[in-house]
């Protein structure tokens, strides 16, 4: 029997309805997948704009091996991300996420400029560097003494700066790694030049002496190193207010001024002389280079040198009639350039360039070296290179600063390196120094003053990473006897 008119109307009106139905699902199917398509779309594309941003960074910054190092060390390779690009990554992210990334172990543990050599090992190239340096030793010992008098020390005697005041002590300021390169300069062009220093006053235009590591070349010109992961190119602009800051002298001995070629270093000598900025650990020859600088202050006779123990090959080391740094892999010349400058100074100080990046206590090679300076004759040493503060020693009655931490640089994802202090010294005639640490926050391109708490807390832990040294509250070290 076949179906009646209205049976027919309603499985029609079924059928029709459950069309409807479908299409409406599909619809609401096709809209979710746009919608899902658009956001995924959005997040790629600032993904896409962060790490190109990222990639564009980085590519100045190319970074080879680490002589200072350990043999297991020098098998590691560096992580994906780069140096700047953690800057990068750093300076874009909320607060919320930096809380977030402070309580997290850093996920990058990202080696050092020059932390491998590629062709030699480093126990070849100390060797090499050892043999080179006792053959001119030899060489040099035939000759006589005024042939070995440091070329800085004519240049000295005009540019020494003299006071008359009967006062027999001086007030010094030590900081510690300075660029002006990559995400800092980005900054620095939309802040000016003068931003690094706006918390600071009048400390180093009121004391007598400041002394910084400027790890980084000061050109527009140089071929950028091809065998390194990390390579840092500063305007010339931003030594008119490094000077204008109280800056009196910068430490070239380290492993970065060589980033830009020879021709970005004589360029940085050039424009240093230009701004009357003085500099010591490198130079157009080895003799410059292992010469001090002399100042005369409060009637007292100041002797600055600066030695590193980190570069990337052992061709950056100044040699005769060829520019380049002043290394102490041996430390005979080191040594040697140290007891010259006692001779003619009543207070001699060394910054060094040494020890492993993001390491919070000296290897032996730092301890051994400072050591020895002392032994030479050095009054206070300074170090630098591991981004993060370390502790002091006072060695025979003599201090030993290991590590100031960054000063004006990058912003990188590790905690342990917003956290820097200068550090005063006062020192009399007769070689003894006292240190105060000041706090400070480690920002991009900027250094902030820590409040009290803060500046509490950071003293704390530098007295625990300290040998033998305590720290008061207001951030006088003394030794403990």
């Amino acid at each position: 029997m076949l179906p009646s008119r209205t049976n027919r109307s309603k499985v029609a009106k079924r059928k029709k309805q459950r069309k409807r139905t479908q299409r409406w699902i599909t619809i609401n199917m096709v809209l979710v997948l746009l919608v899902a398509g658009v956001f995924i779309a959005i997040r790629t594309g600032d993904m896409s704009r962060t790490l190109s941003d990222n990639q564009d960074q980085a590519a100045n910054q190319v970074n080879g091996p680490d002589l200072s190092n350990s043999d297991s060390e020098s098998n590691e390779k560096p992580a994906d991300d780069t140096e700047q690009d953690l800057a990068d990554k750093e300076e874009d992210i909320d607060d919320k996420q930096q809380a977030i990334e402070e309580q997290a172990p850093d996920p990058d543990p990202i080696l050092e400029e020059g932390q491998k050599l590629e062709s030699q090992s480093e126990s070849q190239i100390e060797q090499s560097l050892k043999n080179e340096s006792d053959e001119k030793i030899n060489d040099e010992s035939n000759k006589s003494e005024s042939a070995k008098e440091p070329v800085k020390e004519e240049v000295a005697e005009e540019e020494k700066l003299v006071n008359t005041s009967a006062k027999e002590s001086i007030t010094m300021h030590f900081a510690g790694d300075v660029q002006f390169s990559g995400k800092v300069e980005d900054l620095l062009l939309k802040k000016g030049f003068d931003y690094p220093y706006q918390h600071l006053g009048s400390l180093f235009t009121d004391d007598d002496l400041t002394f910084v590591n400027l790890e980084t070349p000061v050109t527009t010109g140089g071929v950028a190193a091809q065998n390194k992961s990390f390579v840092y190119k500063s305007s010339p602009k931003a030594l008119k207010s490094l000077a204008a800051a109280g800056v009196d002298v910068v430490n070239l001995a380290n492993n970065h001024i060589l980033d830009q070629g020879v021709k970005g270093l004589t360029d940085t000598l050039t424009h240093l002389n230009n701004n009357k900025l003085s500099y010591v650990g490198a130079g157009l020859n080895r003799k410059e280079a292992y010469s001090p600088v002399y100042y005369e202050k409060n009637g007292i006779k100041i002797a600055l040198l600066g030695f590193t123990r980190v570069m990337p090959e052992a061709s950056w080391r100044a040699e005769a009639g060829k520019p380049g740094v002043a290394d102490a892999y041996n430390s005979t010349e080191a040594v040697k350039a140290i007891k010259q400058a006692n001779k003619k100074a009543d207070l001699v100080i060394v910054m060094a360039h040494w020890g492993k990046e993001r390491q919070t206590t000296p290897d032996e090679n730092q301890k051994n070296l400072g050591y020895e300076f002392i032994d030479a004759g050095a009054d206070l040493v300074i170090g630098g290179h591991p981004h993060v503060l370390q502790g002091l020693e006072s060695y025979k009655g003599k201090w030993i600063a290991y590590s100031t931490g960054n000063f004006i640089f990058s912003r990188s994802a590790t905690a342990e390196t917003w956290k820097t202090a200068i550090f005063e010294a006062t020192c009399q005639k007769d070689g003894n120094c006292g240190i105060k640490l000041l706090p400070y926050h480690a920002e991009l391109g900027q250094p902030v003053p820590m409040n009290k708490k803060e500046g509490t807390a950071l003293l704390r832990e530098v007295q625990s990473r300290s040998f033998g040294a305590e720290i008061s509250e207001d951030g006088t070290v003394s030794s403990i006897k």
